[in-house]
């Protein structure tokens, strides 16, 4: 788990249009990542 403040690993990931979205993309920046539970799913 990550410690509020510190930085998040490199990943990457496909965005809503199908996209490859790297972390590195956003180096230097403030990015707020938000995970939540798939639709419809005991979350």
């Amino acid at each position: 788990m990550l410690s509020i403040g510190s930085s998040a690993p490199e990943f990457q990931l496909n965005d809503q249009d199908g996209n490859t979205v790297n972390i590195k993309d956003f180096e230097g920046q403030k990015v707020l990542l938000w995970f939540y539970p798939k639709a419809s799913t005991p979350g």
